[in-house]
């Protein structure tokens, strides 16, 4: 039985919902989407598909396979986006600057020199030049490519 938290977590929901969701690919234990409130164009959220909000909760299987999915959508990101660099990592607790604690991600994001903008200091808001859904179609060609 999944507990009310469960039914609530954005990953979770995103993994039942068929349509209008942000998931690039799927893999066994791990599965790939955009971030609704990106921190730049491109940010890519890797996490578990079981609801666990710790790495040592992880079996080793799922461990291996959420590092292949984050070299997998880096490898995308590389191929659409050519970023200069990114930024990867896992805030793991509010503390740590966690906005969903409950289920555990990994953060990719693309960076490039001179990113940053005016934007964020002047009124908490940050331009993404792309529509997150088209972002969406063009990195899943890639996923039909890996198949053939």
């Amino acid at each position: 039985m999944r507990s009310k938290k469960m039914q609530g977590c954005v990953f979770c929901k995103s993994l039942r919902k068929r349509r209008n969701n942000l998931i690039i690919f799927k893999s066994r234990h791990s599965f790939a989407m955009l971030n609704l409130y990106p921190y730049n164009n491109g940010h890519i959220l890797v996490s578990p598909r079981r609801h666990v909000k710790s790495i040592e909760s992880l079996t080793d299987a799922e461990a291996l396979d959420l590092i292949n999915c984050l070299k997998r959508a880096k490898r995308m990101l590389d191929k659409e986006l050519n970023p200069q660099g990114y930024n990867i990592g896992i805030n793991i607790s509010g503390a740590a600057g966690a906005g969903i604690t409950g289920h555990l991600h990994l953060h990719i994001v693309p960076r490039w020199q001179g990113d940053t903008n005016f934007m964020p200091v002047l009124t908490s808001t940050k331009v993404i030049s792309q529509s997150l859904y088209e972002l969406r179609r063009r990195l899943k060609r890639y996923v039909k490519s890996e198949r053939d």
